[in-house]
């Protein structure tokens, strides 16, 4: 780990660990053991990849997935987001803290960072847009609510 929060040790997943991500995206709360079955190893080299994948932070964490009848009345929204200078690493750690955050993209043009969101109700993303934009460095933000897919 760098002193100063950059980057962690710079390891290159093998197709070992590509396997083992693809498992936990099907199943994030498969056991060590039934991911040692799936992917013909033994239990504690799935258990040395689990830490080395999140030791080096490519690995951020677990999560849920939800059928989209089951999410359909959430607010679903994209917002494109301005950083200043060089806060962009700052931001994304804060962004990265906002669970309704649910996916963030760097991204080319007028526009440094795109967040997906979603939110159970209208009050709560009302809360995700002033957390974003009162994040240092934010300097300006646009928002658009996805209404239906087409």
């Amino acid at each position: 780990m760098t002193m100063n929060g950059g980057p962690r040790q710079h390891y290159v997943p093998d197709e070992l660990d590509r396997q083992l991500i693809a498992q936990l995206r099907i199943d994030g709360r498969a056991s060590l053991s039934k991911l040692a079955d799936v992917l013909g190893v033994a239990r504690g080299t799935v258990q040395n990849r689990l830490e080395r994948l999140q030791e080096t932070g490519i690995l951020l964490g677990f999560t849920i997935r939800v059928r989209e009848e089951f999410d359909s009345q959430s607010i679903h929204a994209i917002m494109m987001i301005e950083v200043t200078g060089k806060t962009t690493s700052h931001v994304i750690r804060k962004l990265r803290g906002i669970s309704e955050i649910h996916s963030l993209h760097s991204t080319n043009g007028n526009w440094d960072l795109i967040a997906q969101i979603r939110a159970a109700n209208l009050a709560e993303f009302d809360r995700v847009l002033r957390e974003v934009r009162m994040i240092d460095g934010v300097t300006n933000s646009e928002t658009s609510l996805l209404l239906s897919s087409v």
